[in-house]
């Protein structure tokens, strides 16, 4: 009683302003209809998935600012752009959460539905891991080049955390983020299908952890290293234990 109750109420909503303007009508039915899932988490698998191209669409779009706020070295713009984009990113990652509520029987039967599709085929993450060449090659001639300096004097040896050191910690972390919500998918895959199945293209779903590991920004990464090997050779890579010189000193 009442499923036929609401889900009519769902598929023929009354539109009014708010929901022309969103265009309600047109995306309450970009789902299956309720009465043709293959179960009652159908509907969630559907949505939260379209929620993330839609997501990736956004932040697609707000980096394209990005690229243009760096080529005119209009700084603030790029951080407050950036900062959107982490936020895109993180709530990506929290969402996925909610695909974890299902069983793995569940998810079998969504998976019947699928034909042999893969996430790997989304539009909006096709683009997306693209466009880190373009962001490090504007943000390394407008930030390094043009200003004369490198990736280890603007962490290092000049070291002032001017707007080239922050533009650079935001790719960091947009790369960390991509990374996170790749290793997330990877955990839902382990949990919903297991780690050592193969993928609905044949291919082993273990394969996704290279990809997973995958730095858009090396240099950035790298310089982190050359810091902590030449602390190393200034004091020691193995010191002294504070809590033994107390001890000797007591």
């Amino acid at each position: 009683m009442y499923r036929q109750k609401y889900s009519s109420m769902l598929e023929n909503p009354e539109i009014l302003d708010y929901g022309a303007y969103l265009q309600c009508d047109t995306l309450l039915q970009c789902q299956k209809p309720l009465n043709k899932l293959c179960n009652s988490d159908e509907l969630q698998f559907q949505i939260v998935h379209q929620v993330e191209e839609l997501w990736m669409k956004l932040m697609i779009y707000t980096l394209i600012d990005v690229l243009e706020y760096m080529q005119a070295e209009q700084s603030h713009r790029v951080i407050t752009a950036m900062k959107r984009v982490h936020m895109l990113q993180k709530m990506m990652i929290e969402q996925m959460d909610l695909l974890e509520t299902m069983s793995p029987k569940e998810y079998q039967q969504i998976r019947l539905q699928l034909g042999n599709g893969s996430g790997q085929e989304s539009p909006g993450f096709r683009i997306l891991v693209k466009i880190p060449t373009d962001l490090w090659a504007v943000f390394h001639k407008q930030y390094v080049e043009m200003r004369n300096t490198s990736i280890e004097a603007i962490y290092d040896s000049e070291y002032q955390h001017d707007d080239s050191y922050v533009i650079a910690e935001s790719l960091v972390e947009f790369d960390e983020l991509l990374q996170k919500f790749r290793w997330q998918h990877l955990f839902l895959i382990q949990r919903s299908i297991g780690i050592g199945s193969h993928s609905l293209k044949g291919r082993p779903v273990d394969m996704l952890k290279s990809g997973a590991k995958h730095q858009f920004f090396p240099e950035l990464w790298q310089i982190r290293d050359q810091m902590t090997d030449a602390w190393g050779q200034s004091y020691g890579r193995v010191r002294d234990s504070i809590v033994e010189k107390k001890a000797v000193s007591e």
